[in-house]
């Protein structure tokens, strides 16, 4: 009976992967809420040809030279800035990503933050909660108007055009997008404008941030960013924390720079719990649950489970995040 391969799973995913996974390997998984510690960590892959990872995983140099045998890093996940993909691929090590398959739920989600801080919904069920709804109130929780408003797009990606879909055609919104590339899909079908960034900071009543974390995106709104935009603005991000700077965040909503925000994503991420950014009332803090559907969850969890497959056996990987490593592998 052929031996089977050593993987470690850092945290429990849906049954649909794992069950592959434990078809294939000798898995062990590690079944804390929590993600294991990086010496932890360090130390389960020490003898491990696969891995499957979270973002919240530190995948670094270090690390994939302590896993001496390890073919594939797995990560459940679209994004995988917590692997070092570089260091990664000079050790001919297959990188996988979930990408395409929560592109739906993200944008949904994504609107749901717009809605929820444009129209108070959490301060609202807050107050009735607490036993302060006494009667209907002429001037009470009064929120932001959507239809025929203008939607300014952050990284007009694919989540970027499935937002920017729903509210030009639901709400019949205008739409802005800022992006380093052109996209005449969504110039031609929604009527797309593609603007400078202070443009779209100053002309948006929603902003929505898609765009990939990079040292040039990283903090790219801030004190200067948030002066720029109106003052009945809602900011939303469903993209990466580090996008904004969240001190500068904190000190917008206080003053009233902006309107309000919708987030899925802080930074760090959870925020310690005296963060002021937890004491703000317009202000919706998701637990970074965009991609949560049972439907997205399970799609990626089958993604996960055939890249880590596929690197363990030399095959393609289906969502392979650098394949100039099957070059390599031929090569040697």
């Amino acid at each position: 009976m052929a031996v089977k391969p050593n993987v470690f799973v850092t945290r429990l995913i849906p049954e649909i992967g794992l069950s592959k996974i434990k078809q294939h390997c000798d898995a062990e998984i590690w079944n804390d809420p929590l993600p294991p510690p990086h010496a932890v960590l360090r130390q389960k892959v020490a003898s491990c040809d696969g891995l499957v990872s979270l973002l919240t995983d530190k995948i670094d140099a270090a690390l994939l030279d302590a896993a001496p045998r390890l073919r594939v890093v797995s990560n459940y996940a679209v994004g995988f800035n917590n692997i070092d993909v570089g260091a990664a691929t000079a050790r001919g090590i297959a990188v996988g990503n979930t990408p395409g398959v929560l592109t739906d739920a993200t944008a949904d989600m994504a609107f749901c933050l717009l809605l929820s801080a444009a129209r108070r919904v959490v301060e609202g069920h807050q107050y009735s909660l607490a036993g302060k709804w006494k009667t209907w109130e002429p001037l009470g929780h009064l929120g932001q108007d959507l239809a025929g408003r203008t939607l300014g797009i952050v990284g007009m990606g694919r989540i970027g055009y499935a937002l920017a879909k729903r509210c030009r055609a639901g709400w019949d919104m205008s739409v802005l997008y800022h992006d380093v590339y052109r996209n005449d899909k969504a110039e031609k079908e929604l009527g797309a404008r593609h603007v400078d960034f202070d443009t779209l900071l100053g002309e948006a009543d929603f902003i929505s941030l898609h765009t990939d974390l990079n040292d040039k995106t990283r903090g790219m709104i801030g004190t200067e960013q948030f002066k720029k935009m109106k003052r009945t603005a809602v900011l939303v991000n469903s993209a990466r924390g580090p996008l904004i700077d969240q001190k500068a965040l904190v000190a917008a909503l206080k003053a009233g720079t902006i309107f309000a925000a919708g987030l899925d994503v802080t930074d760090p991420e959870p925020p310690v719990q005296d963060d002021p950014l937890l004491k703000l009332s317009n202000v919706v803090i998701a637990p970074h649950i965009a991609s949560a559907t049972v439907g997205t969850r399970n799609a990626m969890a089958e993604i996960c489970a055939n890249n880590l497959i596929a690197g363990l056996t030399g095959a393609s990987l289906p969502a392979w995040v650098n394949p100039e490593v099957e070059s390599k592998r031929k090569k040697s």
